[in-house]
């Protein structure tokens, strides 16, 4: 029995546990090591960063399933043609539908069964605060009982779209956005429990793509999420085996577009200076004598104690931005690699110490994003990720949207890891503006959705993904009231004393430039 590629079978490997699973696997390269066969090998429904080269003896060979064989395209007069039911024709007949849909249901009332809507604008005015300091006798207990006993009925509103526009916005994401003078809302889901997190915010990996499975067309502007339908065996494998950085040693994740030549190394060597990549250790020494960096090239804009925040223009440091982004490719899958740095602002995050400024992590930002993204690719490389890094960079981000003006979002889909530390900054930002609140004349203190997206540079979508996450938005007399309970106080509280890195504005040298009147970047 041959193992061939395209085969699925069970493939042992250890979890986090140090257990022996044998978890389904697809067969993605096959190749001979002195006679001896090695499988290069996909875990299905694993993250593709726990890929790996493995031996026979590891492949479960009784439950082997081999590729099925594609069907013959069907010919007509001896000649070949389409498949009858092709996706390219099942998607244009899709989208014919909801063309002819939308407009006839222009100005029509479109009720959504089960999902409670916002009966008026004056409800989400102001949110009133309450704090719990007693579980039994709690508010949302109360709240929940009177939801128990009466269901509010979906209370429906007319939804005005162009047909275009229903015909682009087909594969949703469970955010709900309350636009303002009038204009149509979308509905709020129901308030999720926290053991459903993965659903909550609408950015997981499986809800960032769109609903059919059908990738929607590509920008021309911005980091690009990555066309998975142009994914070949190519790019779905690792090619580059180990990265020396400085003093660190770097195992990538994912695939990386690096010349073919060093692919074949069992070294890559990077400057850790100007991450000029180098195919020996003594090319790298050779390098070392010649190049002069020892920071970052660009604007030092901020500095507090040894961690310094590098400004650098992807116009006018090419060559260090193009290395920066091979850099940040073997450990981020879902961006698109572009050589065209020139629409771009990358910010790289250093510590410092007697040899210059070490490279711990990055974010990317458009000079001019039409969708308020304030981040398109955020990294925090392996060595320095667990210690609060990820959370430094997300902060730094905003606070640069605060000195703009701005409301910012970080570009979708997010990884897994960047989902994490996303969800968490947002939820820690915004209890702290909840717990500094200050109740007028003994009422309760109020706030608006609107007052909390503009102290944080937050965006408001984020603002009610977070609370809605965070399970803190209840249903009581008629309107919606912010609960805080006394465990999510406590966890609050825990995660601030373990959170000892901050940023400090008054460090921040930084004027933002309007790039807009700038005929090129």
């Amino acid at each position: 029995m041959e193992v061939v590629e395209g085969c699925r079978l069970p493939v042992l490997r250890r979890n986090q546990e140090n257990e022996d699973e044998w978890p389904l696997a697809e067969i993605l390269s096959v190749k001979d090591i002195s006679g001896r066969k090695v499988f290069y090998v996909h875990y299905i429904d694993f993250n593709k960063r726990l890929d790996e080269w493995v031996t026979p003896e590891r492949l479960d060979l009784k439950k082997i399933q081999f590729p099925k064989k594609e069907a013959k395209t069907p010919t007509k007069n001896g000649l070949p043609g389409s498949r009858p039911n092709s996706p390219e024709r099942e998607l244009k007949k899709t989208l014919d539908l909801s063309l002819h849909s939308s407009a006839a249901g222009i100005g029509k009332t479109i009720p959504t069964p089960g999902l409670p809507y916002l009966a008026s604008s004056a409800s989400l005015q102001r949110v009133p605060v309450v704090k719990l300091p007693d579980r039994t006798n709690s508010i949302e207990n109360v709240t929940k009982n009177l939801l128990s006993k009466r269901k509010l009925e979906a209370v429906s509103l007319a939804t005005q779209c162009s047909p275009v526009t229903t015909a682009a916005a087909a594969p949703e994401i469970q955010t709900p956005v309350y636009a303002q003078n009038g204009s149509a809302r979308r509905p709020m889901p129901p308030v999720a429990g926290r053991k459903r997190k993965a659903n909550c915010l609408g950015t997981d990996e499986d809800s960032q793509d769109s609903s059919d499975g059908i990738p929607s067309a590509p920008r021309m502007t911005g980091s690009l999420v990555s066309d998975r339908s142009h994914d070949d065996i190519v790019t779905r494998m690792k090619n580059i085996e180990c990265i020396e950085l400085g003093r660190h040693r770097l195992k990538p994740w994912y695939f990386s577009p690096y010349p073919q030549e060093l692919t074949s190394l069992p070294v890559l060597y990077l400057c850790e200076f100007c991450l000029k990549y180098l195919k020996s250790l003594k090319c790298l020494q050779r390098h070392l004598t010649k190049c002069n960096l020892r920071h970052p090239p660009g604007n030092e804009i901020y500095r507090k104690g040894t961690i310094s925040f590098f400004e650098i223009d992807g116009r006018k440091n090419k060559n260090y931005s193009q290395n920066l982004c091979l850099l940040a490719k073997c450990f981020l899958d879902h961006k698109t690699l572009y050589y065209d740095t020139d629409p771009f602002l990358f910010y790289v995050m250093t510590e410092y110490d007697c040899k210059g400024f070490h490279i711990v992590g990055y974010f990317s930002k458009e000079k001019e994003s039409t969708e308020d993204y304030n981040v398109a690719c955020i990294l925090t490389l392996p060595p320095y990720q667990r210690r609060g890094y990820g959370k430094l960079l997300i902060e730094f981000s905003y606070e640069l949207s605060k000195v703009e003006g701005k409301t910012g979002t970080p570009e979708k889909p997010l990884s897994d890891l960047g989902l994490l530390s996303y969800r968490s900054y947002w939820s820690q930002t915004i209890l702290e503006i909840l717990m500094e609140l200050k109740s007028d004349n003994g009422e309760r203190p109020q706030i608006t959705i609107n007052e909390i997206s503009e102290l944080t540079s937050i965006k408001k979508e984020d603002v009610i993904s977070t609370l809605q996450y965070l399970n803190l938005i209840n249903y009581y007399k008629g309107q919606y009231i912010l609960t805080l309970s006394e465990d999510i106080v406590e966890g609050h509280e825990k995660a601030m004393m373990k959170r000892h890195l901050r940023i400090d504005s008054k460090c921040l040298h930084f004027t933002p430039k309007d790039w807009s009147k700038r005929g090129k970047w």
